[in-house]
């Protein structure tokens, strides 16, 4: 099964109006430190610019790994900043089965 292989988890959005991309890769880099690398499944999570474009990959080892953390992260104490500078509107996110 592809499951087996793991997830990737592709994340887009963009950074609030005003809000510098020096300010935000601390916060991006918190949140990854303190909540999202500490969750069971978690394998690598990876970051990318393009203007105001934030990129986050992640890689689980199950969908039900990634959804145990998606599920946790509201109440993560880092988050409320990360979500206070970005664009929630503009925030996407898809997985994928990885299949080799």
């Amino acid at each position: 099964m592809a499951q087996d292989k793991g997830v990737v988890e592709i994340v887009t959005m963009n950074l609030k109006d005003g809000v510098a991309v020096e300010a935000f890769a601390p916060v991006d880099k918190a949140i990854e430190d303190q909540h999202v690398s500490k969750q069971p499944g978690f394998v690598s999570r990876e970051t990318a610019v393009s203007g105001r474009k934030w990129l986050v990959v992640v890689h689980w080892k199950s969908v039900d790994s990634a959804q145990a953390s998606m599920n946790s992260f509201a109440t993560a104490p880092a988050a409320a900043q990360f979500m206070s500078l970005i664009d929630a509107s503009s925030m996407s996110m898809t997985r994928y089965d990885v299949i080799r």
